[in-house]
């Protein structure tokens, strides 16, 4: 799905994240990607950091999340934000980069503050 100029990939992705929403936030990852959750990192399939992204959500639910930076260029863009999730704060770290038409994730850091 190609997106118009001025897009801003962040937003649903956003929606997602203060949702808890693994599958759809997952419809963003790249086919690998950097994924790191409370220290435990490590390079993951699509399919591997989907079930990593759900057990963190199942077991901290998302109260909100808001962006708080983004940068980047054309081709890549990064966001830096704040997830309240289990009743915790939590730095949030997401890299994207344009493939085609599309952005993917191809970093996604969750910290504790």
């Amino acid at each position: 799905m190609a997106q118009p100029a001025g897009y801003d990939v962040f937003i649903p992705i956003s929606k997602y994240m203060a949702q808890g929403n693994a599958d759809n936030l997952s419809a963003w990852f790249d086919d690998n990607l950097e994924i790191a959750v409370i220290s435990q990192g490590s390079s993951a399939s699509k399919a591997q950091a989907r079930q990593i992204v759900k057990t963190f959500f199942d077991s901290h639910t998302p109260r909100s999340f808001e962006v708080n930076h983004t940068a980047g260029r054309d081709n890549m863009k990064y966001a830096l934000g704040t997830l309240n999730a289990g009743g915790e704060n939590y730095s949030v770290t997401i890299f994207v980069s344009s493939k085609g038409k599309t952005y993917k994730i191809q970093q996604l850091k969750i910290e504790r503050l």
